[in-house]
């Protein structure tokens, strides 16, 4: 049978039509389902995985987090997200997640809970005793110097760019050289 090209579509789309496996052309009813979104805050933040920085919209409810997509006005990543980035809901709702602050005094075996407010005084405490005791206002030289080689900051990924430069006026102002941001390409 010597069929052209020609044939061959008129042949199919006959085909098709008769064998019912085509398109439909009866009216069809579409049920619009209720976006899981609705009636939540929008927030944007950057993800906390890696140094590239994405942006991500954060939609929250009853205070949970209900939904996390990639932010697409965002300059980095335009809406898309990795694997890491698309999982960030976890971080929240992760049932195993610690939500209070976990303290082993020197020499115990035994984790002990301790509240935000005990925490945060007792690191600043420890950051002055230790600025105190360390601080070195010259150099062997004799050249002023002002600084402390007793601590070091490093900071995360999940910092931005103004979140680095505050840190870094911070650690600057309490004489710290030991300086370095792990979110720098």
């Amino acid at each position: 049978m010597d069929v052209s090209r020609r044939g061959f579509l008129k042949l199919s789309g006959a085909t098709l039509a008769a064998s019912g496996l085509g398109i439909s052309l009866s009216p069809s009813r579409v049920h619009a389902k209720e976006l899981k979104t609705i009636y939540t805050k929008e927030s944007l933040t950057v993800c906390p995985y890696c140094s590239v920085g994405c942006g991500i919209i954060v939609s929250v409810r009853d205070g949970k987090v209900i939904n996390t997509e990639g932010d697409p006005d965002h300059p980095i990543n335009e809406g898309s997200l990795c694997s890491k980035g698309q999982s960030v809901v976890q971080i929240s709702n992760n049932p195993n997640r610690m939500r209070k602050v976990r303290y082993r005094p020197p020499g115990s075996t035994k984790w002990e809970e301790k509240d935000w407010h005990w925490a945060m005084h007792e690191i600043a405490t420890r950051v002055k005793e230790t600025r105190d005791r360390t601080f070195k206002t010259t150099n062997k030289d004799g050249l002023v110097v002002n600084r402390t080689e007793a601590i070091a900051s490093l900071g995360g990924a999940a910092l931005d760019n103004e979140e680095c430069y505050v840190v870094d006026k911070l650690m600057r102002a309490l004489g710290i050289v030991y300086l370095e941001q792990q979110a720098r390409l």
